[in-house]
């Protein structure tokens, strides 16, 4: 497999596969983000959560069209615009769907599986209805376009570099959120002790709630970031879905340093893979190496110890 190449292509290939391996990673991030608040914090496995990422996208794709055609003048801004737009509405459908349908079904992981996984199916039909079955790209601002030469044959794209400056200004402001708040001590007196939490005063269904719109939130930032390399269809959401858990789960749910530490082990590893081997295979691989371990130690790499 290496035989065909020299010390230097192998290097520069090396490097080049490295460097995409981050872009995958700071999408692994903010998608794993998202789904370890709700499934690390809340045990609730959300099967929809690809399609709130892909609503992020769809918002992203919408408000490009729409600064392009009317708005040209303030084209170079409107990615942060569509960042607090996917995320409100995002956030906002996330809360919809803990009133109206999660909160009945705590502590029935089968039965929240199979609605959100139904939900899902529903989202994936609703944007097909909406934007038609074709992928859609935007339109990225000039700022974004270009790359910074490292060498001859080793190049930094400028849309990966934001997008991996995006993952880290979130993945610090989660950890402020979950470990330095006020709300982040409420999450967790719920998670270790829910009865408990509810005797001394803290509103559990709120913080469920709450919980909840955020990691869907942090999915349309994703979806915002994943259309700086992918195209966005109905069904795209599906292609992650599994990785995302993949990530969370080997990481350690509810832990921030194993979700991070998981994303970029398997994004590096399916991206160096991918270059000498088919798409398909790299992902069996992984999954086989991340199965084998998760064997030994299946609490994760990286799980918080929690008396009970």
């Amino acid at each position: 497999m290496f035989s065909d190449y020299t010390s230097a292509e192998l290097v520069s290939i090396f490097a080049m596969q490295g460097f995409a391996g981050l872009i995958l990673f700071s999408v692994f991030v903010l998608m794993a983000l998202g789904l370890a608040i709700i499934f690390g914090q809340m045990g609730v496995i959300n099967m929809a959560h690809g399609e709130f990422m892909i609503l992020g996208a769809y918002i992203t794709y919408l408000l490009s069209s729409f600064f392009e055609n009317n708005l040209p003048s303030l084209f170079s801004i409107y990615f942060f615009l569509a960042m607090i737009l996917a995320f409100i509405v995002t956030a906002a459908l996330g809360a919809l769907v803990e009133w109206g349908m999660v909160r009945h079904l705590y502590r029935r992981p089968l039965d929240t599986l199979l609605a959100t996984w139904g939900l899902s199916l529903i989202l994936q039909q609703v944007y097909r209805s909406v934007f038609g079955a074709r992928e859609v790209g935007v339109t990225l601002p000039d700022w974004m376009m270009g790359s910074i030469p490292l060498t001859d044959l080793v190049e930094i794209p400028f849309n990966g570099v934001f997008v991996m400056i995006l993952t880290f200004v979130i993945a610090v402001s989660v950890y402020f959120l979950m470990f330095k708040s006020r709300f982040g001590g409420q999450v967790r007196a719920v998670v270790q002790n829910r009865p408990m939490a509810g005797a001394v005063g803290i509103n559990t269904q709120k913080v469920d709630r709450i919980t909840f719109a955020i990691g869907c939130g942090i999915a349309g930032i994703a979806g915002s970031a994943f259309t700086m390399i992918g195209s966005t269809g109905p069904t795209s959401g599906q292609l992650y879905i599994v990785d995302t858990f993949l990530v969370v789960v080997f990481g350690g749910a509810a832990s921030l340093l194993g979700t991070i530490a998981s994303a970029f082990t398997i994004s590096q590893a399916q991206s160096t893979m991918e270059f000498f081997l088919s798409g398909s295979m790299a992902k069996v691989l992984t999954l086989l190496v991340v199965v084998g371990i998760l064997m030994i130690r299946p609490q994760g790499l990286f799980a918080l110890k929690i008396r009970r």
